[in-house]
């Protein structure tokens, strides 16, 4: 199986900054796309940020020049560095990551965290 766990949510004001990580476990042979999604009460769940194994990534237009997605590949990590936090960045925050679990079968399975509640206060 795989786990993906989040940790660094937590309780900020407007305008501070949190750290999330999203550590992913198990049977794991290579990961290529890992990323972030957020819910808030009520509303769906939307992509926040995404990366692959490289260079590329993608943001969410209401976090760009904000937020800051990262990964450690040798370590199966993905971060999300959130600055400049509004209260509308409320949610709980999921991770997620695109896996393929064997060299010998060339199938990938997305995994889902269990997610980390992010609240910033005004």
């Amino acid at each position: 199986q795989v786990q993906l766990v989040e940790s660094g949510g937590g309780l900020v004001q407007a305008g501070g900054s949190l750290r999330l990580s999203c550590v992913a476990s198990g049977s794991i042979f290579n990961i290529n796309l890992m990323g972030w999604y957020r819910q808030a009460p009520g509303k769906e769940r939307e992509l926040v940020a995404t990366t692959t194994g490289g260079d590329m990534t993608n943001y969410a237009d209401s976090v760009k020049d904000r937020f800051t997605i990262s990964r450690d590949n040798g370590r199966n990590t993905v971060y999300l560095q959130m600055n400049s936090l509004k209260p509308e960045d409320t949610a709980v925050y999921f991770c997620n990551a695109n896996v393929r679990r064997s060299q010998y079968v060339p199938t990938w399975s997305f995994y889902w965290g269990q997610g980390t509640q992010v609240t910033v206060s005004s």
